[in-house]
């Protein structure tokens, strides 16, 4: 295995473009474990730790972009009422030593169902650019996974940046795990609310072979909000409302049963998680508190 690291980003195009099958290496959180437990050998590794672009961040009047290796916790910090969802995410991640590390970008990467960026991006509608000597482009979030632990990326292409809108309301995120830290995803839940358009996005995480929104149940909690005239006048979403939007993100799964839990178990904590993100963000909203970071993760 040979180690590949380049002072800066052209440069990294360059040897990515030279050597398609390098795994890019940053945070090194998802990448070392797989080769620790022999699960991976590649021929390369691309060692991005050297470029500082993609440790910053930009925030814009009406987007937030945000370098592919800036830490997780970084984001706890800095960034909490632009991405409130996303800084939920990333209370949950692992360990403070992997939160320092770990980035979005390292996620999208791997993209593992369960990753925890996933169900915020998603419900966030991110999007990702990429870049190689060829030239650089957005993928939408929607389009981005491919498959299990598949994405959009060309063979020479790299993650430099995920684009994301700031809230314009809020935004949470559930987590079910065997335990409460060091711990892959059970199931994963985002939601963020659009008070703008009016709409509702959601993210599902590792309950279906790639991450996914709950797009049936979004079309409905969107319908059922404006015809109750829930944005205006600001009442509690009634139960009925409430139970049937955690029904129908429950079916938007197609889960597996696995040593972390069964399919059956992973549909209902889905439907359970988007019925208390729910109530949690409503409350926000209906009280004027739709950017802090109130709620359970």
């Amino acid at each position: 295995m040979d180690f590949l690291r380049p002072a800066g980003w052209e440069e990294a195009l360059a040897l990515k473009a030279e050597h398609p099958a390098a795994v890019p290496l940053a945070g090194g959180t998802d990448v070392m474990v797989e080769i620790n437990f022999d699960h991976r050998r590649p021929p390369y590794l691309l060692d991005l730790t050297r470029i500082d672009e993609l440790n910053t961040w930009e925030v814009g009047e009406r987007e937030v972009r945000l370098g592919a290796s800036v830490p997780y916790t970084r984001i706890m910090e800095n960034l909490r009422r632009e991405l409130p969802g996303l800084a939920l995410a990333a209370h949950t991640v692992a360990s403070p030593q992997i939160r320092n590390r770990g980035g979005v970008g390292g996620n999208l990467g791997t993209a593992s169902p369960a990753g925890d960026a996933h169900p915020a991006l998603l419900a966030a509608g991110a999007e990702v650019e990429v870049a190689s000597v060829r030239g650089s482009r957005r993928i939408p979030i929607d389009a981005f996974y491919t498959g299990v632990k598949r994405n959009a990326l060309e063979p020479d292409e790299l993650i430099k940046a995920i684009h994301i809108a700031k809230a314009d309301g809020p935004q949470q995120f559930s987590k079910v795990g065997t335990r409460n830290a060091m711990v892959i995803a059970v199931c994963a839940f985002g939601l963020a609310l659009h008070p703008e358009t009016r709409t509702v996005r959601t993210g599902i995480g590792s309950a279906a072979p790639t991450p996914v929104r709950a797009r049936v149940a979004e079309e409905f909690l969107t319908a059922a909000l404006d015809e109750g005239g829930f944005w205006d006048n600001g009442k509690t979403v009634t139960p009925s409302i409430a139970r049937r939007f955690a029904e129908l993100a429950s079916g938007a799964c197609s889960p597996i049963d696995d040593v972390r839990g069964t399919a059956a178990y992973r549909r209902h904590a889905v439907g359970v998680m988007a019925r208390r993100t729910l109530g949690w963000a409503w409350e926000q909203y209906r009280t004027g508190d739709g950017r802090t970071l109130e709620g359970a993760a």
